[in-house]
């Protein structure tokens, strides 16, 4: 299975913690779940993580850029897609998403959640929260075991 993550699942899995993107980790970790992306995306990373906001000090960002690329696989930038996402920051996920033929791309982004029915029908892609029921269902039925 083929999924692009936004920067904020990144930031609640490699900053956080958070239980909630567990499931997705625990995929990726064990190689079950390919995860994508751009030199852009690395970029906007490394801009985020170094925001004071975080607090994060330099060995803690390279800890998180490090666990970054240890679960991305590095793509070309693509092109635009038949679908327009609002934000101009966000489009770069669906274009990727689109381009690489992913199955999800993981969001909590309202802007990008918006077009969650059009890239179904147009793209066999769904968006979707780390939580959504459709999105579980997936990674358990990926190695038949339970969440």
């Amino acid at each position: 299975m083929k999924a692009v993550l936004d920067t904020n699942i990144w930031l609640d899995w490699l900053v956080f913690d958070d239980p909630g993107v567990a499931p997705l980790v625990r995929r990726a970790q064990a190689g079950r779940l390919l995860l994508v992306g751009t030199a852009r995306m690395r970029d906007e990373w490394q801009d985020v993580i170094a925001r004071e906001r975080f607090g994060l000090n330099a060995a803690a960002r390279a800890l998180a850029l490090e666990r970054y690329d240890a679960h991305l696989r590095l793509c070309p930038a693509a092109p635009l897609c038949t679908l327009s996402c609002r934000d101009p920051d966000d489009q770069m996920f669906i274009d990727l998403a689109v381009a690489e033929s992913a199955q999800w791309l993981v969001t909590k982004d309202k802007a990008l959640l918006a077009l969650a029915r059009h890239a179904a029908r147009r793209h066999g892609l769904m968006i979707a929260r780390p939580d959504a029921p459709a999105l579980r269902a997936a990674l358990n039925d990926d190695i038949g075991e339970p969440l």
